[in-house]
């Protein structure tokens, strides 16, 4: 076992029963990333209690086994007919708006979202369907704005009208921001009325749940497609999930393997994210309450402060009254507890709630953040 966290024994005891419960040896809360930060070891360990338990079953090429029954669960939850599992995010959205654009017309996604910014122009390269970039440097666009393009689109000299719409959220490259409610209700039904397809990057849409207590289904509904990431806080070493219509994901898997992802077995993702799957909205709710009352208690000391992400979920900045920020996070990483670099403005650390979290207490850990100004 890693060492104990805070400076209380309450808080070590919980650390560690909730370390040996999620499958990991470690009992470091990691204030970094979505998930649990799982090493090669601690997966090792785990495929080898889920196989011990019989709880792997080998597909073929992607197909059967643990991967289908892990694309039936997500399917339910996702309230789709049917999912699919794709080794990466960026093949599942790719795969999606190609689908859902049938080879023709326009694709409108945010100017900070992934499928613009980070999957190397795939699906202009590679299928043909241009991108349309809206609201730079903002998590959503509006309606007004979207129906701008449209207009202006539909009337070129050429035809090529917008067929699909892609939303991402929350939005990764606005640390974690959600995509405007009123606005996303505006587009959906303006998109149904003009038949317009819509596809939701919801690589991250459980931690949106967790954090406002809605029902995954309820995101997903109005969507044709969505897409949902497994090794962020899924903890599998990779993965994604795209969920839809029966009629248009039945036969993915041929596209899938044309595009030189239909893996000889998938099994080793889909085991581990299917063993996390099972309960995570309520443990990750757990985790949130526990970053919200630290936060609380944090305050209360001169020498923090917290940011809030506007419309944001498990990501907020801390700003540290320290003179030595690297001194103050060797400190911390000394008792257990992980944080980034310190950022640019050297007064600040960006911080991520996830479910590490569960292995301390608001109190204990507090405790330790104080007991590191020394």
């Amino acid at each position: 076992m890693g060492v104990g966290f805070g400076f209380t024994r309450t808080g070590s005891i919980v650390a560690q029963e909730t370390a040996e419960s999620n499958g990991s040896t470690s009992s470091r809360i990691r204030m970094i990333g979505d998930g649990l930060g799982l090493q090669p070891a601690d997966m090792a360990r785990l495929w080898t209690h889920l196989a011990e338990e019989k709880r792997i079953v080998q597909d073929s090429y992607s197909n059967g086994g643990t991967v289908e029954e892990l694309e039936t669960e997500f399917a339910a939850r996702l309230g789709k007919e049917r999912a699919v599992f794709m080794p990466t995010g960026t093949l599942a959205n790719h795969l999606a708006v190609r689908t859902l654009a049938r080879g023709t017309g326009r694709a409108i996604v945010q100017a900070e979202s992934h499928l613009f910014n980070d999957s190397g122009d795939c699906v202009q390269s590679l299928s043909g369907i241009n991108l349309i970039p809206l609201a730079p440097g903002r998590a959503s666009f509006t309606l007004d704005e979207m129906r701008k393009v449209i207009e202006r689109t539909a009337s070129g000299r050429v035809a090529t009208p917008v067929s699909v719409i892609c939303l991402e959220s929350p939005v990764r490259r606005r640390f974690g921001e959600t995509f405007d409610q009123t606005e996303m209700d505006r587009i959906v039904n303006f998109a149904r009325q003009e038949g317009i397809h819509l596809h939701l990057d919801g690589a991250r849409i459980f931690l949106q749940s967790a954090y406002e207590g809605r029902d995954i289904a309820d995101y997903t509904r109005p969507f044709d497609t969505v897409y949902v990431s497994l090794y962020k806080y899924f903890n599998a070493a990779s993965g994604a999930i795209l969920a839809g219509p029966r009629t248009l994901l039945n036969d993915m898997y041929h596209v899938r393997r044309m595009f030189g992802a239909g893996l000889p077995e998938a099994w080793p993702f889909a085991s581990i994210a299917r063993h996390y799957l099972p309960g995570f909205i309520e443990r990750f709710r757990r985790a949130v309450a526990i970053s919200e009352s630290w936060i609380e208690r944090i305050t209360r000391h001169d020498a923090f402060s917290i940011d809030r992400i506007p419309s944001g979920t498990n990501l907020f900045l801390l700003r540290v009254d320290h003179p030595d920020l690297q001194r103050f996070r060797k400190r911390l990483d000394e008792v257990g507890v992980d944080l980034a670099v310190p950022r640019r403005d050297g007064r600040s650390f960006l911080l991520s709630v996830n479910e590490t979290w569960n292995q301390t207490t608001a109190e204990a850990l507090a405790d330790t953040f104080v007991g590191a100004l020394e």
